[in-house]
């Protein structure tokens, strides 16, 4: 059974939608799922002026907050964040800038990792936010997995990348971007079991 951790920050619930879709596909191939939100770092007024942060930002408490200990527990990992000027959030960001002493130790080699995100305009920087998070990943000397094209969801959603939305007009994530995170979880468990068994197997 593989063990995956989807960490994600979202500020009005496009991205936190698209992390409940990895889990549940990733859940679908039978692996324990750990979804854990980064703490918030925006200021409050910031957040009181956009209805839809300040809601979500209430409704997104019962979610845990990300530890270390989670990539550590992990065989394989989902970072999920909205695209700021085509890099991740620096609410992510400061999260990610937490684990030197994981990578020091070399805890994060041979885990899986895969990204998501979400943009408001169609070329927002959906493949550059996603090819930013992937730079972290191979200081880490984790092994990077891409959405490809092998289900006919992510065909239609058209972005081997990884699992992204355009959010136009404040628009929900819709069903096929849904559907192309759930693929995309399902594939992050699948690849984390059998490298996590082939692990096993060298020290046996």
């Amino acid at each position: 059974m593989a063990r995956i951790a989807i960490v994600y920050y979202s500020a009005t619930g496009t991205i936190a939608a698209m992390a409940r879709a990895l889990a549940g596909g990733a859940e679908e191939e039978g692996a324990e799922v750990r979804l854990r939100r980064v703490r918030e770092t925006a200021p409050p007024e910031a957040i009181a002026q956009n209805d839809r942060w300040a809601r979500h930002a209430a409704e997104g408490e019962s979610i845990p907050l990300a530890e270390l200990e989670d990539l550590e527990w992990a065989h394989g990992f989902a970072f999920g964040t909205p695209t700021r000027f085509g890099t991740p959030s620096a609410q992510l960001k400061q999260f990610i800038d937490t684990t030197g002493g994981l990578w020091a130790k070399d805890v994060l080699v041979d885990k899986v990792a895969t990204s998501f995100t979400a943009s408001s305009t169609c070329h927002g920087g959906l493949e550059a936010t996603i090819l930013a998070l992937n730079n972290t990943f191979y200081h880490w000397g984790t092994l990077v997995m891409p959405l490809g094209y092998g289900d006919p969801a992510l065909r239609e959603s058209g972005n081997p990348y990884g699992g992204s939305f355009v959010s136009r007009s404040k628009a929900p994530a819709d069903e096929l971007a849904l559907r192309a995170c759930a693929a995309q979880g399902r594939r992050l468990a699948r690849v984390a079991a059998a490298i996590a068994n082939v692990q096993v197997g060298a020290h046996s």
